[in-house]
C-alpha cells in the first residue's frame, strides 16, 4: 500500500499524483476553514471566491478545481506551501529537489 490512495486504486501514475496533490490542497484549505470556524460565506469572503466554490472544497467536489487555483487560495489564506519532487534512481534511493520559500512546509 502506497502513501497515495489513487495509485492504490489503479490510476495511472501521473493522474494519481495530480489527484493526490489536488486532494491534499483541498484538505488543507478545509482544515484551515474549520480551524478559523468560518461559515462557508465567511470563508468565501475572506478568500475572495464565490460561496459555491467553498462548498465544493468542504464537500470534496474538487474535480473541476485546478491545482493552481487551490494553491492561489492557500496563498490568499496566508498558509505556507512547498513542493517536493522525488525521482527514483536505480538503487531505489530517491533524489529530492525542493522549490519554494525556505520556510515553506512541504505538502
Amino acid at each position: 500500500m502506497s502513501r497515495n490512495p489513487f495509485l492504490d486504486l489503479g490510476f495511472p501514475r501521473e493522474e494519481a499524483i495530480a489527484l493526490h496533490i489536488r486532494s491534499q490542497l483541498a484538505a488543507r484549505l478545509e482544515q484551515y476553514i474549520k480551524r478559523k470556524r468560518w461559515s462557508q460565506t465567511a470563508a468565501a469572503r475572506a478568500l475572495r471566491v464565490p460561496q459555491p466554490t467553498i462548498s465544493k472544497i468542504v464537500n470534496g467536489n474538487i474535480d473541476r478545481l485546478s491545482i493552481e487555483f487551490l494553491i492561489k487560495l492557500i496563498v490568499r489564506a496566508g498558509l505556507p506551501i512547498g513542493i517536493t519532487a522525488e525521482r527514483a534512481s536505480p538503487g531505489r534511493s530517491t533524489s529530492r529537489r525542493r522549490t519554494g520559500h525556505p520556510s515553506a512546509a512541504a505538502m
